[in-house]
């Protein structure tokens, strides 16, 4: 964005429209290609409870959406989540939020979408050898590309924006036309013997993940031209186009497989393209999911080396000084390629739900924490003041909690040591915090 000159301060330029198709843009992403799997191993292969699953988690990230507008615009700074957190509890805890996106959320979501790339490959290719040169490959090229300057990354960013759509639509009409499933999408409910409610927790944070990138529109509020009025339903109208595209698309998968043929494949949507029009239309709409898949993990290492970026501008990490300098095109490099390497770690991993679920967890207890925060920045201000204010407060807030805290509870039950190294890395960053603190402070006697 543009900088004014006099004040120092974003020109706003941002209105209504660009702030929902942002919406639309960041939560439209790979898991509505590959979380069916997921979702439907977690009911035993029944849609009913999943279909339900799919309006409980647009409610909620609905209830989230309206929670977090009024901070974001009683706060309206360019920043997001991270300077709420640190607004409504301390530089620490602001801190601990950047530190968790840097090394868990950001590079576990890049890695998860390089394996599920290669599994994508795998899938068109008939190579299982393949698969981790692939994610390796993918990797390198995504940061390679990221080296070179933003131009790169918005072109890389368009082609993948218009391939989801377009793969998506396709999908869409010709499942409802050419699908001969009739089997209905809301019977069984639920699998024999499953626990409905450990399948629904499970379906959830597959679901959390699918609608991830909402809450990235709140960076742009301190951008909006008037973010009482559009920020809220920014967040709102993205949301609801996202879910009647998602509930429509999982209706026309349903038209053209059984829930139950959806959980055993690997890559659902290729298998939905190959049901659909063969083997050769099958691979030209697998092409357009990598392509998408390609995009996404584009974006996430364009923003994780920003916020990885800027948390080094505050000295607090080690070797600031180098992770806060821009290389010759103008670009953090030395951060780019820190994140590259997390992500490659990660990515060894090799599993696609496993790296998707410890991302949406770590993140998920922030955002849960900046649910809390509207009560607290109630205590503290005014709210006759605000320029929004939550409706049906405190129910809507509430719910949003209740939700988030939901899912990380079935987490911490049903993968205790997958949570449990979220919660140590997330940790790690409090002695790293105060010796950075410390130093900041030793060096400005």
């Amino acid at each position: 964005m543009e900088e004014n000159k006099n004040s120092k301060e974003l020109v706003k330029t941002v209105g209504l429209a660009t702030a929902t198709f942002t919406v639309v843009g960041s939560i439209i992403g790979a898991g509505v290609f590959f979380k069916p799997q997921a979702i439907y191993t977690a009911t035993g292969g029944a849609p009913g409870i999943a279909m339900l699953c799919w309006l409980i988690a647009g409610l909620v990230t609905i209830c989230a959406g309206l929670t977090v507008s009024e901070l974001a615009t009683s706060i309206p700074k360019t920043g997001g989540m991270a300077i709420y957190i640190k607004e409504m509890y301390g530089d620490m805890f602001g801190f601990l939020a950047g530190w968790v996106q840097v090394f868990l959320y950001f590079p576990a979501m890049i890695a998860a979408l390089a394996v599920v790339f290669a599994d994508q490959f795998v899938a068109l290719s008939g190579m299982p050898s393949m698969k981790m040169p692939i994610t390796v490959l993918m990797l390198i090229i995504v940061f390679f590309f990221h080296l070179q300057g933003g131009k790169q990354s918005a072109a890389i960013g368009n082609i993948s924006t218009v391939s989801k759509v377009l793969v998506l639509f396709i999908i869409i009409i010709a499942g409802f036309i050419l699908g001969k499933n009739n089997a209905s999408i809301t019977q069984p409910f639920i699998g024999e013997g499953v626990n409905p409610v450990v399948a629904g927790g499970q379906v959830l944070l597959a679901l959390f993940f699918v609608f991830d990138g909402w809450i990235n529109v709140c960076a742009l509020a301190g951008e909006m031209k008037n973010p009482a009025k559009d920020l809220s339903k920014a967040i709102v109208g993205g949301i609801l186009i996202v879910l009647a595209i998602y509930v429509i698309v999982n209706i026309a998968y349903l038209r053209v497989l059984p829930a139950k043929t959806l959980g055993g494949s690997a890559s659902p949507g290729l298998d939905v393209a190959k049901a659909i029009f063969g083997d050769i239309g099958g691979l030209i709409i697998g092409a357009g999911i990598m392509i998408s898949v390609f995009g996404c993990a584009s974006a996430f290492s364009f923003t994780g080396s920003r916020v990885l970026y800027a948390i080094a501008q505050d000295d607090v990490l080690p070797k600031s000084d180098k992770l806060s300098k821009l290389n010759k095109n103008g670009v953090p490099g030395n951060s780019i390629i820190v994140i590259g390497i997390i992500s490659f770690i990660y990515a060894m991993s090799g599993q696609f739900n496993l790296l998707s679920d410890f991302a949406i967890f770590s993140i998920w207890i922030f955002i849960v924490l900046t649910f809390f925060a509207v009560f607290k920045n109630r205590k503290l201000k005014d709210p006759k003041t605000f320029a929004f204010r939550v409706p049906a407060y405190p129910l809507v807030p509430i719910l949003a909690i209740l939700g988030g805290a939901f899912v990380l509870g079935v987490q911490l039950i049903t993968s205790t040591l997958l949570s449990l190294g979220s919660i140590i890395i997330l940790l790690l960053g409090v002695p790293i915090y105060k010796w950075g603190s410390k130093k900041v402070k030793n060096n400005n006697i």
